[in-house]
């Protein structure tokens, strides 16, 4: 069973949502009438499945709810022979949904920490990311959550985050702009205080003409 949000990674009314939770026949109904409501028939051949599909689906878009971020970078290693310079994982692929319209967010993100005396796996930071992309999200909120949270618990000298995201909100409704990427960033620590640093980050993840 996945493990229940913590206090310190999601607030009193997201475990309000989490207790007061619907059944999954009570999902698959509200999805029978979202059928309804959009002028089809889901007693027809072609719908009769589609409730369940849409619960599975849902399950994997939305499991970050039951997972705890900072659970994930508790284990860290200080064997490190001395190494004292950044550490940035570029290109993270991610799929989230916009809590304003539930339609997809795809994009990639860049992460970097500056070490103080521990390190944590790698594979670690990619699920930092996953576990906030697999909630409802708005791409400014993900950004401040993933970089608040490494920081929180490595206690590094800085942290920096860089997301890029498209929103389907924006390209396959309201301006129908396609191909426009919404670029976020939030830096702690020596990343925010010392230029320097910031600079070697972007140019790293291959923004350090922008």
């Amino acid at each position: 069973m996945p493990k229940k949000p913590s206090l310190a990674t999601v607030s009193s009314k997201s475990d309000l949502a989490q207790a007061a939770r619907p059944s999954r026949a009570e999902a698959e109904a509200a999805v029978r009438t979202l059928l309804r409501w959009a002028g089809d028939d889901p007693t027809r051949e072609g719908l009769l499945a589609t409730p369940d599909r849409v619960v599975r689906s849902y399950e994997e878009f939305f499991s970050g709810y039951g997972l705890d971020p900072e659970e994930i970078l508790a284990r860290t290693f200080e064997e490190t022979a001395g190494y004292d310079d950044m550490v940035v994982l570029r290109g993270i692929r991610f799929e989230s949904y916009c809590e304003h319209h539930m339609v997809p967010i795809i994009g990639v993100a860049h992460i970097g920490y500056l070490p103080r005396n521990r390190v944590v796996g790698i594979s670690k930071l990619a699920r930092v990311l996953e576990i906030f992309s697999k909630r409802l999200q708005i791409q400014e909120k993900m950004t401040a959550q993933i970089a608040t949270t490494i920081d929180r618990v490595l206690n590094p000298q800085g942290v920096a985050v860089v997301i890029e995201g498209e929103h389907q909100c924006m390209t396959t409704r309201g301006v129908h702009r396609p191909g426009v990427n919404m670029v976020t960033s939030q830096m702690i620590g020596v990343f925010r205080e010392n230029e320097a640093t910031r600079k070697e980050f972007l140019s790293i993840i291959g923004q350090g003409n922008n």
